[in-house]
């Protein structure tokens, strides 16, 4: 694995990925989605497509949803990204809101992104379900808006495997993270607010 930013550059699914985004497919349709949109960058397109095919569902794309722009940096290994941006690459690990180079802050991905999977989730029927397929520096900091977690801590989310998803349902307080990276079937959550 390479490790490199890949950011917003249009990067087509390899064999292995589109055989990720199938199997994703077959486990996500048995949550009957009412909604799926995604990203336009072709990664997330062509996973939602898979899904799409399998729910008959149209796709809605929105560039919101599209993965952190990284400026500079994309293309990059981090070991290259460390070697020509050292001082910013090592504020950014330890945490440190930084335009990667030259690009996006977290939260200004968060302020595209978060308004976007807000008012697809306003227009669902009381029980509905919505699909959103996106990337996951943009997936972490939407959930950290959405459940109300400060910036800093956003980082604390993990990150994403590829086709594994997150689960956010309705909490009585609000927006609630069920489940993180999940490959499988969410299960009920049985807790003390239910």
């Amino acid at each position: 694995m390479e490790q490199r930013f890949q950011g917003q550059t249009d990067i087509a699914l390899t064999d292995t990925g589109v055989g990720q985004a199938r199997r994703a497919a077959r486990l996500l349709a048995a949550l009957a989605p009412d909604v799926i949109i995604s990203s336009d960058l072709s990664r997330a397109a062509d996973t939602a497509a898979e899904l799409s095919v399998v729910t008959g569902l149209p796709v809605t794309h929105y560039p919101e949803l599209r993965e952190t722009y990284a400026g500079v940096w994309q293309g990059l290994t981090h070991t290259e990204i460390n070697e020509q941006f050292g001082d910013q690459y090592q504020a950014w690990r330890r945490g440190e809101p930084v335009r990667r180079g030259g690009g996006e802050l977290e939260t200004e991905v968060a302020d595209r992104a978060a308004p976007v999977v807000q008012a697809a989730a306003d227009k669902l029927d009381d029980g509905g379900v919505l699909v959103v397929v996106s990337h996951g520096g943009t997936i972490r900091t939407t959930i950290g808006r959405l459940v109300g977690l400060p910036p800093a801590t956003w980082e604390s989310l993990g990150g994403l495997t590829n086709c594994c998803w997150s689960v956010l349902g309705e909490g009585v307080r609000g927006w609630r993270l069920t489940e993180h990276n999940a490959g499988t079937l969410p299960e009920p959550v049985l807790g003390d607010d239910t």
